[in-house]
C-alpha cells in the first residue's frame, strides 16, 4: 500500500519506490501483438455528476476487444507497477486489451471528495459500465489491483456491474474492521496510522490543492515512530482532529472500535452472493490481509451469486509480504529474499490467462474449478489443493505445561502432545518427550504468570503487518533476542525426530485470568532451528473484551479464569526434523497493534495505562493448547519448484 503520489511535488519517493534495486522491473519480454496509444485524463461521470479521471491504453486493431480496469487512490500513472508488481498497463494493452486506469473519488486528477471505502461500489459500478462502452470495447470488463485497489474491486463486484466478468484482487480483507483496522479486536496501530497519514490524507490533500497540509502529512506518515507514540487516538495531532476535510476516516476508525453498522456498510463478507465473477486472488503468508482473502476464497465458492463465479475461485499464496513479491532485487525482509526465485509471484502472467479465458473465451486449461495454489515454507516448494483448508488436513493438539516457569526461553514451558497432570512437591528436571508418552507427573506447575506493562509494551519484530517489512512489522526475523523477556512465555516442543508439514489455520485455546478491566493475549508459532534461531512463523492477537463476539463488548472479571480462543493466522510451514515448535504467549506486540491500556476505557479515548497480572491456566481442568493442522507425510505430493503459470 505505501506509494506516494506527491513524489514529483516534493522531489521524493516513498520506501524505495524509485530506488536502483527496482531499475529492473518491469521486463521487457512477453509484449503482445498490438501497438497502443495512450489518452490522459480520460472523463466519466459517476450518478452523483462527479467527474473521475482515468488514463486509457487502446490497442490498434480493429476487433473490439475486452476492458482491464484498475481504479486506484495510489496515482493512475503508477498504476502499481512499482515496487515490482505489475506489469505495466502498455504492456497489457499490448496482448489486445483496453486498459483503463482510474483515479478513484478525490485522489489523483478525479474530482470529489475521498472517503476510503464509502463511494467505491456505486463508483466501481458506474466505472465498470462505463468502461465497457469505451470505443473498441467489446463490452467485457475484467478488474486487478494490489491491496485498496483489491478493494475497489470487490466493492465494485458486490454492486454486481453486468459487465463485470472477473476480477483478479491481490493482497487484500475482506473485511475492513476485522483483518484490515483492527484484528480481534486490536487496532492494528503500525498499519492504520502510518498509512493513512503518508498516503491515502495526504494524496487527498494533494488532490484538494492543500501542498502545505499533505507535505505534513506525507512528513508525519514517513516517520511512523514517532507519530505511533502519540495518545489518546481520538485526539493525533497529524491528522487535525479538529477539521473534518483531512482525515475523518482515521478518526471514525478509532470511534468504532466494535464491528457495527459502520464497517457493516463496507464489508465484502456479507454481500457474497451479490458477487458474479470468477475471482483470481493472490496473497502472502505475510501479508496483512491473508485470512480475509481465504475467507472471499471459501465465501464466494459456498454462497457466490452465479454457477461461474462458485466454480471457479482460485487463490495463490506465496512466502510473500505485503508489496514486492519476491522479485530480484525486491525489498522484503531478509529471510523471505534468500528463499530466491522460486518464490517469485506469477502474477502476471496468470492474470492474463484469466483474462484470456474469462474475458475472450480462449480453452486455456487456467479454469480447473476451485484450486488453491500455495508456498510451504521450509521446504520451500509450491503445492495445489482444491479446498482450504487442504483436503485430508489433520488437527494435532499440543498441551502448554512447565515445571518452575514458562518465562523466557530460559524457562522450562513445554509443548506436549499428551495432558499435564499436577503433582505435589518439586519433581526433578524434566526431559519433555516429543510424541512419547510423557510422564504427567514430572510436569507440576498449573500455571504461568507475568506482569504485561502497557507503558513497555513486547516489539514487533515481524508478522503480517502492512505495508513494507522496515516500517510495519512483517515478514521472517529471528525471534531468540527478544524471548529473553520475562513478558514472555515460550512452550516449546523437544527436536522433531520426523517432518511435520503445518498448513492452515491456526488455533490457541488459553485458560487465563487477568487483574485488569480490560486486556489482550498474543500468541506466535514459532520455528526454532537446530542453533537456537527462533523464526515467527505466524501470529494472531484477542482482545478480551470482544473474545465472544466483535459486536458486542463482554466485560472481563478480573480475576476470573476465562478462556481465549486465539486466531493465529494461517501459514504453510516444514517445520523439518531436529527443529522445535514453539509457541510463544504474551499480551502485546507493539506497534503492530496499539497496547491494550488494561484501564476498560473506551478504545482510543485516554493516555492512561495500568499494569497486569497475567496468569496462564494449564491443568487438568483448563487445558490450555495449541490446535496446529498437520498435513500427513505424502498427502500434499511432491511439489514444484516454480510457481503455477497456469
Amino acid at each position: 500500500m505505501r506509494h506516494i503520489a506527491l513524489s514529483a511535488a516534493f522531489g521524493c519517493a516513498t520506501f524505495g519506490l524509485a530506488s536502483a534495486a527496482h531499475a529492473a522491473w518491469p521486463p521487457a519480454e512477453g509484449r503482445g501483438s498490438c501497438a497502443v496509444s495512450v489518452q490522459k485524463d480520460v472523463p466519466a461521470t459517476m450518478r452523483d455528476g462527479t467527474i473521475l479521471r482515468a488514463d486509457v491504453y487502446t490497442p490498434k486493431t480493429d476487433a473490439k476487444v475486452p476492458v482491464i480496469l484498475m481504479r486506484t487512490q495510489y496515482g493512475k500513472s503508477e498504476a502499481q507497477v512499482q515496487p515490482s508488481r505489475f506489469q505495466s498497463p502498455d504492456w497489457f494493452a499490448s496482448h489486445c486489451y483496453i486498459v483503463v486506469i482510474q483515479d478513484i473519488r478525490g485522489q489523483g486528477k478525479s474530482s470529489g471528495r475521498f472517503y476510503e471505502y464509502r463511494y467505491d461500489r456505486d463508483d466501481g459500478y458506474d466505472t465498470v459500465e462505463w468502461a465497457a462502452r469505451l470505443p473498441g470495447a467489446d463490452g467485457r470488463v475484467g478488474m486487478y489491483g494490489s491491496s485498496y485497489v483489491g478493494a475497489t474491486q470487490w466493492l465494485a463486484a458486490t454492486a454486481s456491474p453486468p459487465s463485470l466478468k472477473a476480477i483478479v484482487p491481490s493482497n487484500t480483507a475482506s473485511d475492513y474492521y476485522d483483518g484490515w483496522t483492527y484484528e480481534d479486536g486490536a487496532f492494528r496501530l503500525a498499519f492504520i496510522e502510518p498509512w493513512m497519514a503518508e498516503t491515502i490524507a495526504s494524496s487527498a490533500a494533494a488532490n484538494r490543492g492543500d501542498a502545505a497540509l499533505a507535505l505534513q502529512l506525507y512528513t508525519d506518515g514517513s516517520n511512523p515512530s514517532l507519530m505511533m507514540h502519540e495518545l489518546p487516538y481520538d485526539k493525533v495531532a497529524a491528522f487535525h482532529p479538529g477539521d473534518a476535510a483531512v482525515a475523518p476516516y482515521f478518526f471514525d476508525a478509532v470511534a468504532h472500535p466494535l464491528r457495527d453498522g459502520y464497517w457493516r456498510a463496507f464489508d465484502i463478507r456479507s454481500r457474497y452472493a451479490k458477487v458474479q465473477v470468477p475471482v483470481l486472488a493472490f496473497d502472502g503468508w505475510y501479508n496483512s490481509f491473508i485470512t480475509g482473502a481465504l475467507e472471499n476464497f471459501n465465501g464466494v465458492q459456498t454462497q457466490g451469486g452465479t454457477p461461474i463465479a462458485r466454480n471457479n475461485q482460485r487463490i495463490v499464496i506465496g512466502p510473500w509480504e505485503h508489496i514486492a513479491w519476491g522479485r530480484p532485487g525486491s525489498m522484503v525482509s531478509p529471510r523471505l529474499h534468500a528463499i530466491g526465485p522460486v518464490a517469485n509471484s506469477p502474477v502476471n502472467e496468470l492474470m492474463l490467462g484469466w483474462y484470456d479465458h474469462f474475458l475472450k473465451g480462449i480453452d486455456n486449461g487456467i479454469a480447473t474449478g476451485p484450486r488453491v495454489d500455495y508456498f510451504t515454507m521450509g521446504e520451500n516448494r509450491w503445492h495445489t489443493a482444491t479446498a482450504w483448508p487442504i483436503p485430508g488436513t489433520q488437527y494435532r493438539t499440543f498441551h502448554l505445561a512447565s515445571r518452575m516457569g514458562a518465562n523466557s526461553v530460559m524457562g522450562d514451558g513445554a509443548l506436549l502432545d499428551v495432558p499435564p497432570a499436577t503433582a505435589p512437591g518439586r519433581p526433578a528436571p524434566i526431559k519433555v518427550a516429543f510424541g512419547a508418552a510423557a510422564d504427567p507427573a514430572r510436569l507440576s506447575a498449573e500455571t504461568d504468570s507475568f506482569v504485561y506493562d502497557p507503558a513497555n509494551p513486547v516489539p514487533s519484530l515481524g508478522g503480517h503487518s502492512c505495508c513494507a517489512w522496515f516500517s510495519g512489522s512483517q515478514g521472517q526475523f529471528d525471534q531468540s533476542a527478544l524471548e529473553q523477556r520475562g513478558d514472555i512465555l515460550v512452550y516449546s516442543t523437544d527436536p522433531l525426530s520426523e517432518p511435520i508439514d503445518v498448513t492452515g489455520p491456526i488455533t490457541v485455546e488459553l485458560y487465563a485470568a487477568t487483574t485488569a478491566k480490560d486486556t489482550d493475549f498474543t500468541a506466535k508459532l514459532v520455528d526454532v532451528f537446530p542453533d537456537g534461531t527462533a523464526i515467527n512463523v505466524a501470529n494472531g492477537i484477542q482482545r478480551a473484551a470482544v473474545r465472544d463476539s466483535l459486536e458486542h463488548l463482554s466485560p472481563v472479571t478480573p480475576g476470573a479464569v476465562t478462556l481465549y480462543r486465539i486466531k493465529v493466522w494461517p501459514t504453510s510451514n516444514l517445520f523439518a526434523a531436529g527443529h522445535r515448535i514453539r509457541l510463544e504467549i504474551s499480551s502485546s506486540d507493539y506497534p503492530q497493534f496499539a497496547p491494550n491500556p488494561n484501564t476498560g476505557a473506551p478504545f482510543g479515548t485516554t493516555s492512561a495505562s495500568i499494569k497486569a497480572t497475567q496468569t496462564i491456566y494449564h491443568d487438568d481442568a483448563h487445558p490450555s493448547v495449541l490446535i496446529l493442522p498437520v498435513i500427513p507425510a505424502g498427502a500434499a505430493g511432491a511439489g514444484a519448484d516454480a510457481a503455477p503459470l497456469k
